[in-house]
């Protein structure tokens, strides 16, 4: 199914009149620098093709014959069409210290025959063509490879190991490799030689493709593919070598690899990443959730931090406007992916509707409102959730499965990861701060985690809950009152009970309570008699609904969220009331 959905995403993007995905055979690829030649072949200068300024710097696109694959010692046999990085083109060796560099050399010298013979293939195949023939005499001029480097943009091409090169000829608009008879070669290079087979993607017969491109994917090595089979390791099957044993055809095999790397592009709007895991989604025809998922799940942009916020109210609006209508039944995929070795994992599949994605992910927002102050976001992306749990607030500090989790959980609208809430109390108590966005993330979990139970417990609201008389989130609120008491009475102390007492009281109440009760008594007696009352009166109106019994000796990790929770409520519902009392 995953095949056959990007084959046909394939399809839709090549007849969309706006579409930039790459015709059959042909890729768009960075190539940051060019060696610019005239007719004759005589090197002129080298021309940097960047564009942007500072960090937001990228190498112009040009469309390009596709790369082959190419792995193990014998890679050097295969070179790209009129361009490639700096060892093929011009047999500069990879920067490496002195020890390796006589491989280095070797390498590059067998790279760059390589290159040099495709080049003498079409200069003789296409002896009237002027920008090709200009290639072909390049080469023939062994001075022309020792003025490339006297050039001042030398040292900066080959700092990186890797750096792509192409021609262009004096005069021209595109570059070589762009040229409509070296494009040509895809038609020539995919005919109908080979294995013929039925494709499991269209069902036709057709020349099947023994290997299978490879799949750019942030963290993979550069051949890593989807789909793959080691040559005699044990793999083959039935006296089948390589692709034959999932036969896909040329055609088809053409289309998936392109679409799939067209969405895992840099600035692909149907990608997020989180972690490890690289998360691609895409409808069978054009709809308007493609253009929110990214901005709902990735990290803001530099320059504009209320992006996401933005996107998601948009998001909400278009909900409940009609825009996006829940009751569409247009075929969605979400796909996630992780680099493995040589390999690509992949981490999840999902197919179901635009519809029923689009009240998922509503139903995660809904989940996670909370009280909060005007100046705090109201909403937030997954990937401020992730923050919020993380160490340093770094994504990279999370168990290793967290991201990808958490992201299914959405997807499928049920419970979130155990990890999340395991998390979100481990950084309250090491943080001793109870931020909006982990006190939705505890309330959002409880909810989901209960929702379709027989006989589940009460739903824990937004704000401030009179009614709720669970003890862990009486227990909450009381730590909020007390701590508020010793904030007014000692205006600017250096620590609160927050600091001293939260984890043992999230946890054991029996410990801590009595003590922060006693001592509410001389911070009370600083008041005066309005003020004192009115604390008295709240202590009261929350000691009152807990367990005659006595407070709880301990707190499972569900009532320490619930703990969590009562806290926050209260200390904002607290505040709230403060700021009320300022303005009249």
């Amino acid at each position: 199914m995953i095949l056959q959905a990007l084959y046909d995403y394939y399809q839709r993007k090549a007849v969309e009149p706006e579409s930039s995905i790459a015709p059959r055979g042909l890729k768009w690829k960075e190539i940051p620098y060019l060696i610019l030649i005239d007719r004759n072949g005589s090197f002129l200068e080298l021309q940097d093709t960047s564009e942007g300024i500072g960090k937001q710097k990228r190498a112009k696109k040009y469309l390009v014959v596709k790369s082959k694959g190419r792995t193990g010692c014998n890679s050097w046999q295969t070179a790209n069409i009129f361009w490639d990085h700096f060892g093929y083109v011009l047999a500069q060796p990879k920067n490496t210290d002195d020890k390796g560099m006589t491989k280095a050399l070797d390498d590059a010298t067998k790279q760059n025959k390589s290159f040099v013979q495709i080049v003498k293939r079409f200069a003789k195949m296409y002896p009237s063509n002027v920008e090709i023939q200009a290639v072909a005499k390049f080469y023939k001029n062994p001075e022309n490879l020792q003025r490339i480097k006297t050039d001042p943009l030398w040292e900066e091409c080959i700092k990186k190991n890797g750096t792509n090169i192409s021609f262009k000829v004096a005069g021209q608009i595109s570059i070589v490799a762009e040229n409509p008879d070296v494009k040509s070669s895809t038609e020539e290079s995919s005919g109908k030689d080979g294995p013929i087979g039925i494709c499991l993607i269209t069902g036709k017969k057709a020349p099947i493709a023994i290997l299978n491109s490879a799949i750019i994917i942030p963290g993979s090595k550069s051949g890593a593919k989807l789909v793959g089979f080691q040559k005699d390791a044990g793999y083959d099957s039935y006296y089948k070598e390589q692709g034959m044993n999932a036969p896909i055809s040329r055609k088809a095999e053409d289309a998936y690899t392109t679409a799939l790397n067209s969405l895992l592009e840099k600035d692909s709007p149907n990608k997020y990443h989180l972690h490890d895991t690289s998360v691609v989604f895409w409808s069978q025809k054009t709809t308007k959730l493609e253009q929110y998922i990214s901005f709902m799940f990735s990290p803001p942009p530099k320059d504009n931090p209320d992006k996401n916020t933005e996107v998601i109210k948009d998001f909400l609006k278009s909900l409940s406007s009609g825009i996006l209508n829940e009751e569409d039944k247009t075929p969605f995929y979400i796909l996630g992916l992780s680099p493995n070795i040589s390999r690509i994992s992949v981490r999840f599949w999902r197919q179901g509707t635009v519809g029923e994605f689009a009240n998922h992910i509503r139903q995660h927002f809904e989940d996670l409102e909370i009280i909060k102050n005007k100046s705090q976001r109201i909403y937030f992306s997954l990937f401020n959730l992730l923050t919020q749990v993380a160490s340093l607030n770094k994504i990279k500090n999370l168990p290793p499965n967290l991201a990808s989790d958490l992201s299914q959980s959405i997807w499928d609208n049920r419970p979130y990861p155990t990890t999340l809430q395991m998390q979100c109390l481990i950084r309250i108590k090491a943080d001793r701060n109870i931020t909006s966005i982990r006190a939705a993330i505890l309330k959002a979990y409880l909810n989901r985690k209960f929702r379709n139970h027989n006989n589940p417990p009460k739903e824990i609201k937004m704000a401030l809950d009179l009614e709720n008389k669970n003890q862990a989130y009486l227990c909450g609120r009381l730590f909020a009152i007390l701590e508020k008491i010793q904030s007014d009475a000692i205006p600017g102390a250096n620590s609160t009970i927050k600091e001293r007492y939260y984890g043992a009281a999230s946890t054991t109440p029996t410990t801590v309570f009595g003590r922060l009760l006693s001592l509410s008594r001389h911070h009370l007696a600083k008041f005066d008699t309005g003020k004192s009352v009115y604390y008295e009166k709240l202590l009261q109106s929350v000691i009152t609904d807990l367990d005659s019994n006595g407070l709880p000796k301990y707190l499972s990790i569900d009532d320490q969220s619930r703990f969590a929770i009562g806290y926050y409520h209260q200390r904002e519902d607290l505040y709230k009331t403060t700021t009320d009392k300022e303005k009249n």
